[in-house]
């Protein structure tokens, strides 16, 4: 379960990621509510995955699939690069922290 709230937390962090990106482009109300929901969820369920996932590893996984999920979205939505190398690179930090999922005691 512990793993899932983890998933999530990852998830909406990516939220409040895109709302820092919309933030950036129109500060509005909507715009930070998604901001600041996104990150407070995502807050909220890393502290309740933390109750049995030892800190390290769930820092390093929340922090991973945001990392992912926000530079995906970028070349998504916001036109950033999708170069072959920055792919590669992205698909390292999934091993990464997939890894860590099985390592962890």
């Amino acid at each position: 379960m512990s793993w899932w709230l983890l998933i999530l937390a990852g998830l909406f962090e990516v939220v409040g990621v895109i709302g820092i990106k919309r933030v950036s482009v129109e500060n509005n109300w909507t715009n930070n509510l998604i901001l600041i929901g996104g990150f407070l969820v995502s807050f909220q369920l890393l502290l309740q995955a933390m109750e049995t996932i030892s800190l390290s590893t769930a820092y390093a996984v929340w922090t991973g699939i945001g990392t992912v999920g926000g530079t995906v979205v970028g070349m998504i939505f916001f036109k950033e690069s999708k170069n072959p190398l920055r792919i590669l690179c992205i698909l390292g930090i999934v091993a990464c922290v997939a890894a860590l999922r099985f390592v962890e005691q």
